[in-house]
């Protein structure tokens, strides 16, 4: 009888248990299509949409408000205005884009550039090179900020040189839209980081530990996509934690992010994925990823970079990211710079949309973002 019994209750056992993982598999499956669904359908939303305020609160005004007619362009061309390029860094995918933009529009308008300077994220660089320019006596200054405060004052006194300001996503402190600058360009940066939380939270199901690695500085965009990515995992994504953040300085920062995600990945065995503040240092990332023998490791970032494009097209490593559009960007820059040269009023703050970039639309996103196919090494990564 007891024998009996035991078998009984062992079929029932068997029973539950074969229930049991058939019911966890169902609910793991149905848990990770409803996140799926979810994020697909924030990111369709914010295609297009531009979620990102300026420096100074203001609403953004679309690229198209820096059209210019033929009359325009004509008159422009008469001017033989000069043109500098003043550059935090140069060197990488981003910030080549946006000098191509700029080379390309000022040549069509007729603007001259007579400098491009790299100060490599060091202030005290840019207010040299700033001073270098203005000896030259340029028209139009294009620049990005490597340090709002310690740098203004160089800003304040080109601008009351006479030389038209447009910046690149960060703004002088105590300068002001219309007086001291002409405006500022910038992508969706807060759109950015939400694009890739909903990416993150995508390829997670819903669940698990992450870390972030965050730009340790006063500038505003940086500020914007880890406020974006946060918020949105906070809000949106409740299973998921974010048990460390690290901030990064430069300007190193493949090599600071590398160092930061072995530490975090050294601390939590079981961590799913880290988000890095734009591509460059998701590469050290990567590098801190493979080095631990963690291929499963889950990476969101910002910018479309050729290599994190490569990790895209293989489908190793970089789930997703939210891209910029920095050669239209250019583009925008150049074109508010004449429209002030002809004494235009300009949009204080102008925006372009974030950019879904995954595995699937790679090839097709890389054409978008640089106006050009994607290099062969990008296409022959791509991993069907």
């Amino acid at each position: 009888m007891k024998y009996k019994l035991s078998l009984v209750a062992l079929a029932t056992a068997l029973v539950l248990t074969a229930t049991g993982c058939s019911s966890s598999e169902t609910t793991t499956t149905t848990q990770d299509a409803g996140v799926s669904e979810r994020a697909d359908a924030a990111l369709a939303k914010i295609k297009g949409q531009v979620l990102s305020k300026g420096p100074n609160g203001e609403e953004a005004s679309p690229a198209s408000a820096a059209d210019l007619s033929e009359e325009d362009i004509t008159k422009v061309k008469a001017l033989g205005a000069k043109a500098a390029i003043v550059m935090h860094y140069g060197g990488n995918d981003w910030a080549n884009a946006q000098i191509a933009g700029l080379k390309s529009e000022f040549s069509r308008l007729g603007i001259n550039l007579i400098a491009t300077t790299d100060a490599n994220f060091k202030p005290d660089k840019q207010v040299s090179d700033l001073e270098t320019v203005m000896t030259q006596n340029p028209d139009v200054i294009i620049s990005i900020p490597t340090d709002p405060v310690a740098t203004a004052a160089a800003y304040k006194k080109a601008a009351a040189a006479g030389a038209k300001l447009v910046f690149m996503d960060n703004v002088p402190k105590g300068l002001t839209a219309g007086k001291d600058y002409v405006s500022v360009v910038s992508a969706d940066n807060f759109g950015n980081g939400v694009v890739s939380a909903h990416q993150m939270a995508k390829a997670l199901g819903g669940k698990g530990k992450i870390g972030l690695i965050y730009h340790e500085a006063d500038f505003f965009v940086t500020k914007q996509r880890y406020q974006g990515f946060k918020e949105t995992i906070t809000k949106d994504y409740p299973d998921i934690q974010i048990v460390e953040e690290k901030g990064i300085a430069g300007p190193d920062f493949a090599g600071d992010a590398q160092g930061a995600a072995n530490a975090m990945l050294s601390k939590y065995a079981d961590l799913s994925g880290i988000w890095a503040v734009w591509d460059v240092p998701a590469e050290g990332v990567m590098a801190a990823a493979r080095a631990a023998g963690r291929p499963d490791l889950k990476i969101a970032t910002q910018d479309l970079g050729k290599n994190v494009a490569i990790a895209l097209a293989k489908n190793e490593l970089v789930i997703g990211l939210g891209a910029q559009l920095p050669y239209d960007q250019g583009v925008t820059e150049a074109r508010l710079a004449a429209m002030a040269l002809l004494g235009k009023t300009t949009p204080a703050y102008v925006a372009l949309s974030a950019v879904p970039v995954d595995h699937n639309n790679i090839l097709e996103a890389w054409k978008q973002v640089y106006h050009e196919d994607a290099p062969k090494d990008i296409q022959d990564s791509f991993k069907k």
